[in-house]
């Protein structure tokens, strides 16, 4: 799915990327506080550093903002977690840590994340599914580290299983960011990432030598 060109007036990349980022900063402290609908463009313009007409030099609409946040969040997400899947080598213990490792982006990107989780069916027609589809395939890459788990025999899951187990990891990881409201009140970072990896893997894992366990 191609990505929604947001239009600029500004033809230097490098100055366009770079007012984005501060917009895309403002722009979420703003969002996280009042919600994408009560934010003017002018406090988001005013939040960046610039004026409100600088601001219609890299965007057209309030819309584009929204996507240029959601479209940043995923970007960022991605990449910190890319690094860490490229060393998974298919066993129980490289899950578990890529699995701590997101979470702890999840912990990083807490505002980001809960600007996102609320906001992102404010998205246009034509930018939600380029930005769900990005989402779909972050889920793909806990698919892919869980498969080598499977291809190595350390754990026993079909293909549908494998899917599902990927989905659950990925909200789990989100909720430590939009239920965190509760969830701090009773669990530190660790403790968090502790209690759900194993609940996650304990009926689904076997070691070389020991009971098999599984869904089925």
């Amino acid at each position: 799915m191609d990505k929604r060109e947001v239009l600029a007036s500004v033809k230097d990349e490098r100055l366009v990327e770079k007012r984005r980022t501060q917009m895309i900063k403002g722009a979420v402290t703003l969002f996280k506080e009042k919600g994408f609908h009560r934010t003017t463009t002018r406090e988001i313009a005013k939040a960046s550093g610039f004026s409100i007409g600088t601001l219609y030099e890299y965007i057209r609409t309030k819309e584009d903002i929204l996507y240029l946040v959601c479209d940043f969040i995923y970007d960022e997400v991605q990449e910190k977690l890319q690094k860490e899947i490229d060393q998974s080598d298919g066993t129980l213990d490289s899950l578990k840590m890529t699995i701590a490792y997101f979470y702890k982006v999840m912990d990083d990107m807490q505002d980001e994340v809960l600007v996102m989780y609320q906001e992102v069916k404010a998205l246009t027609k034509d930018a939600l599914p380029y930005v769900l589809n990005k989402e779909i395939r972050m889920v793909g890459m806990f698919e892919r580290v869980i498969t080598k788990c499977v291809e190595n025999g350390e754990l026993l899951l079909t293909e549908k299983q494998i899917s599902l187990l990927s989905h659950n990891i990925f909200v789990q990881g989100q909720m430590w960011s939009f239920r965190r409201w509760a969830l701090h009140k009773e669990y530190t970072l660790q403790e968090y990432i502790d209690v759900q990896t194993q609940l996650l893997i304990q009926n689904v894992s076997f070691q070389k030598g020991a009971d098999i366990k599984s869904f089925q």
